[in-house]
């Protein structure tokens, strides 16, 4: 049980090997709650996209001891009102499935009922002791969160910026698993049993990689006890197989893509994907970040002053970066008829970050607005397990004094330097039907 400590920001982080999960423990006194954060990570494949993303709705509908989740929530009222969410997504090329719980620490109450332990208890529970029949996933718990899962691909359909979000990067990276829908197939959904989905679960159990989070006025020794009682595995998860994710950022774009969309709909989306080059992993990662943040990621942005205010061309318009795929997605609304006008002013803004054309006050003031960011996400837990997760993906690893320094550190040589690896590959329209 290896350990490693390192003292940053008023909290003490230890890391260790705990049953073959990774547990990070960070103490602090920070917060009058405690928050654990549970990420079952697996690379995104076609055959298992749709059972993996059914899987922690199927997990948190009930367990041997609360065999449906109005028990489930029933229980964690008793404790204080703790709170329990899911989530899938998506980073790199990567299905992340998340379990998320806070619960107020005890040291703060007069009663002394134990509430972090018995939050780890239900979280090992949920993820270990789902309700089953037959040695399969209850068919009724199946059936509603199918039905579920059905409703929120719908819903991706509905809003049309997270809809064009998903088909440029369906469109992009086509031949990729980062072309993937996190959220799965609906014409997958019907087919999918209760025993197969079971299946895939025993597999995740074995051969996932699982990191725990546990944040707040807590005992790393206390802790490293209760997870190593209650997260009791089944086979052998030490000498799994494990599943390396290699991403290619550096591929090269033999010819801009354009596509084309119609719907009944009132306003144009235009998104444009570019490739960077530049992931988490890589030395010039904040330099890129800092890119990003000149070119459309926050108000004082080219792409915001110039394609929204100067031109009038844009409702929204902004920049987004993607560090675990080394993607940047340009995200706009716009007017039918200003498709080819907004394109060119869009490669415009581009050509001018490659050439320098941006001053020393514009990078003082994005680096204090990312310096901020960061601060403000560290803030709060989930936030800093957010931020702390980033290395559990990457090869690097950095500290968040690391990411204050690095942002302190880029040039304004650094960032051109950075922005000429940046290639255009995809435009996608998403137009009212008819319009030309």
């Amino acid at each position: 049980m290896e350990k490693k400590g390192v003292r940053l920001l008023n909290t003490k982080l230890t890391e260790q090997n705990v049953n073959g999960i990774n547990l990070h423990v960070i103490e602090t006194n920070k917060y009058k709650t405690n928050t654990i954060v549970l990420h079952i990570r697996t690379p995104l494949n076609k055959e298992t996209v749709t059972k993996r993303a059914l899987l922690p709705y199927i997990l948190q509908s009930g367990t041997e001891t609360f065999p449906s989740r109005l028990e489930i929530r029933s229980y964690l009222d008793e404790l204080y009102g703790a709170t329990l969410g899911v989530d899938v997504s998506k980073k790199g090329e990567n299905q992340i499935l998340s379990f998320r719980m806070d619960v107020a620490n005890e040291k703060y109450l007069k009663d002394k009922t134990p509430l972090l332990e018995e939050t780890i208890k239900l979280l090992a529970e949920i993820l270990l002791k789902p309700t089953k029949e037959n040695n399969a996933f209850e068919s009724s718990i199946v059936n509603n969160e199918k039905r579920n899962l059905s409703q929120r691909i719908q819903s991706i359909f509905d809003d049309k910026i997270r809809y064009a979000n998903m088909r440029i990067t369906e469109e992009m990276c086509k031949d990729e698993p980062y072309g993937l829908s996190v959220w799965g197939y609906e014409e997958e959904i019907t087919a999918v049993t209760p025993e197969q989905i079971y299946e895939e679960y025993q597999a995740m159990l074995v051969n996932d990689d699982i990191d725990l989070y546990i944040v707040g006025d807590v005992q790393t020794e206390e802790i490293s006890k209760l997870v190593e009682k209650y997260f009791i595995f089944p086979g052998n998860r030490l000498t799994r197989d494990r599943k390396e994710v290699s991403v290619n950022s550096n591929q090269k774009v033999e010819k801009e893509n354009e596509i084309f969309e119609e719907q009944d709909i009132k306003q144009g989306k235009l998104h444009i994907g570019f490739r960077t080059a530049t992931t988490y992993n890589d030395e010039d990662y904040f330099a890129m970040q800092m890119f990003n943040g000149l070119f459309g990621g926050f108000s004082h942005s080219k792409l915001f002053i110039n394609v929204r205010e100067k031109a009038s061309l844009a409702y929204y318009a902004s920049s987004r970066y993607e560090s675990h795929k080394g993607i940047l997605m340009v995200m706009s609304g716009i007017e039918f008829t200003n498709y080819s006008q907004a394109v060119t002013i869009i490669k415009e803004q581009l050509k001018s970050m490659q050439s320098g054309d941006f001053t020393e006050k514009e990078i003082e003031q994005t680096k204090a607005v990312i310096k901020n960011q960061i601060l403000e996400t560290v803030d709060v837990a989930r936030g800093y397990v957010e931020l702390l997760h980033h290395n559990a993906i990457a090869t690097k690893k950095r500290t968040i004094d690391d990411w204050l320094t690095g942002i302190d550190q880029v040039t304004k040589e650094d960032i051109v330097k950075v922005g000429q690896k940046v290639q255009l590959d995809t435009i996608y329209f998403l137009k009212g039907k008819g319009e030309k």
